[in-house]
Formats: C-alpha cells, sequence, structure tokens
C-alpha cells in the first residue's frame, strides 16, 4: 500500500500510467470486450467496475487538454446509456469542471482501443461500459 494512492490500482495499472506519454490514450472496458484480442498491453482488473476504475484512474492521469475531447465512449445506436453519466460525473469531478465526451461507433471505439497505450479489462458486466482517456500534461 502508498499513501495517497487509490487502492483500486494495482502495480501494473501504476506502472501503465506512468509511463504512458502526452497524448497516448488508456481504455477501460467492460467484461464483453475483447480485450485480450485488441490488446497491447493488458492489465486485469476483475470484479470492478468500468467508473469505479475511471475514478481510481482519475485520481493520477491527467486529461488532455490540446483536444476538444479528452474521453471517448462507446454508444449505441439508441444513445447513451446510465453508464456514461457515472463516466461524466468521474471525469468532472476530477478536472473540476465539465468534460467533453466523445461519443463513438463501437467499431472506431474497437479500433481506437486496439491502438491505445493499454487497456484496463475490468469486471463491469452492464453493456456499454468502455472509455478511452487521453493523457495529457503536468503543469510544474
Amino acid at each position: 500500500m502508498l499513501k495517497g494512492i487509490d487502492a483500486l490500482l494495482t502495480p501494473p495499472m501504476l506502472a501503465a500510467l506512468a509511463e504512458m506519454g502526452h497524448g497516448d490514450e488508456l481504455a477501460i472496458v467492460d467484461a464483453n470486450f475483447p480485450a485480450t484480442t485488441n490488446a497491447r498491453l493488458l492489465i486485469h482488473a476483475g470484479g470492478l467496475a468500468s467508473p469505479a476504475v475511471a475514478r481510481a484512474v482519475l485520481s493520477l492521469l491527467p486529461l488532455d487538454q490540446f483536444v476538444s475531447a479528452p474521453a471517448s465512449v462507446m454508444t449505441p445506436p439508441e444513445g447513451r446509456p446510465p453508464i456514461i453519466g457515472e463516466f461524466q460525473a468521474a471525469l468532472d469531478a476530477a478536472a473540476g469542471h465539465a468534460v467533453t465526451i466523445e461519443d463513438l461507433d463501437r467499431f472506431v471505439f474497437y479500433r481506437r482501443a486496439a491502438e491505445s497505450f493499454a487497456i484496463i479489462l475490468t469486471g463491469e458486466t452492464r453493456r456499454w461500459g468502455n472509455l478511452l482517456l487521453r493523457k495529457g500534461v503536468i503543469n510544474l
């Protein structure tokens, strides 16, 4: 255990977050997502809900401020399901302001996740529990 670090953040998650550079993307995906097929780096977070993992990740990960939407979600044709509202709340709380989330078609999301730095495979059982985050920079 480390002081000030969310207990949900495992050593592989911490390493991936530290190794990511500005503009790299991280995918947090639900249990139905074909993560093993698509991941360059796969990190398991079985049993954890996607929004909980997102909150933990966002406690350390700066969001990219040089793009209009530093977060993206896989959205069904019928519109945003409730889980995306949980992602929005986590993003807004971490950033301290409203964060724009880009809606992506399933196959566009798959492609972007496959190109991401890492995929965190959660135990989320709700459909559409998938989020892409673009890493920003820290101004010291």
